[in-house]
């Protein structure tokens, strides 16, 4: 364990490459995060578990199940094998469903779209594949993805905004990771 001091300035330093402190929500995520039968888990930036990705075997479609740390289902993250475009399903017990669809053309950027009746349309844009991303709703920014703030090897931040619907994120982009494979 690091003395209290280093911790702190690599703190510190994580926050200069974010543009300062905030109080937004920093959850750390293994890039190439799962195969199906896989299971991992989403920390804070300071270590603690968040949420377990529970990666399902026994299915006709791959599914990835997001837990919190009491082992309550958050998500259920499908992909929609009939759809003509890349889509997946995010299903919330006790909310509404969400979608993420692939923009139909675009040739400088991955593009997608993120639907929920409870959290309305949330447009994706950056690099996928590098993990190197925003998500805004009404032209601003309500999260992004990036690694830049780690030095973790084979790892990337999500970094979100007070308010805004962490788990719902959290699975757009376990199911972004899926779609980019």
């Amino acid at each position: 364990m690091a003395p209290l001091g280093r911790r702190d300035d690599r703190q510190e330093r994580r926050e200069e490459r974010r543009g300062g402190a905030s109080d937004n929500e920093v959850f750390q995520m293994r890039e190439k995060l799962v195969s199906v039968g896989d299971d991992y888990w989403i920390e804070t930036i300071g270590g603690r578990r968040a949420f377990k990705v529970d990666g399902k075997v026994a299915r006709i479609r791959d599914t990835l199940v997001i837990r919190d740390v009491a082992g309550n289902e958050v998500a259920k993250v499908q992909e929609r094998k009939i759809a003509i475009r890349d889509t997946m399903a995010i299903e919330r017990p006790g909310r509404p469903d969400a979608t993420i669809k692939k923009a139909l053309i675009n040739p400088l950027r991955d593009r997608f779209t993120l639907s929920a009746d409870d959290a309305g349309e949330i447009d994706i844009q950056g690099n996928i594949v590098d993990h190197e991303y925003d998500f805004e709703r009404d032209g601003a920014k309500i999260a992004e993805v990036s690694k830049r703030w780690l030095r973790v090897r084979d790892s990337y931040g999500v970094e979100i905004v007070p308010g805004e619907d962490i788990a719902l994120i959290l699975a757009a982009t376990v199911a972004l990771d899926q779609l980019s494979h």
